[in-house]
């Protein structure tokens, strides 16, 4: 089972709802085109627009097993009284006094240009159940980074 978001469900919809009917028809159309055109031994057009079928039906097997086992929560009953996923915690990093801000996410949802972390990354793992005032310590790849909580919110 995986919990995610309204937002990253219904963005998961939408890009499942496209990639079946509107990249796979466009596929099917090139295949069709490129077998008219003679022998398929020698036919690159072909070959290629079946790799791309087959790719497009992978990530269409893929979101729909996600789909399959996702849950949604309802941010309504969560606390922000302690880190846990939708969390959007503020922090200091102790050692360069810098803040920084991430929303806590399902890793289908993580972007870190959007400001959000993977539940399952060594950052969230550290933050997980911390409260506001905590300091946590956490083992990354270049060295340990110490950071101070300042506010959780949902």
């Amino acid at each position: 089972m995986e919990y995610m978001s309204q937002e990253g469900y219904d963005k998961l919809v939408a890009e499942l709802h496209q990639l079946e009917h509107v990249e796979l028809p466009k596929v099917r159309e090139a295949i069709a085109e490129a077998r008219d055109k003679g022998d398929l031994s020698e036919n690159f057009e072909y070959h290629a627009a079946k790799r791309e079928q087959a790719r497009l039906l992978g990530q269409i097997r893929f979101k729909q097993r996600v789909l399959e086992h996702a849950r949604v929560i309802d941010k309504s009953r969560l606390s922000s009284d302690k880190v846990m996923l939708l969390s959007k915690v503020e922090m200091t990093n102790l050692s360069t006094n810098s803040r920084m801000t991430y929303t806590i996410v399902n890793p289908h949802e993580a972007n870190i240009r959007e400001g959000k972390i993977s539940v399952k990354s060594p950052v969230a793992q550290a933050l997980l159940n911390k409260k506001v005032g905590d300091v946590v310590e956490i083992r990354v790849p270049a060295g340990v980074m110490k950071l101070r909580i300042e506010s959780i919110q949902l």
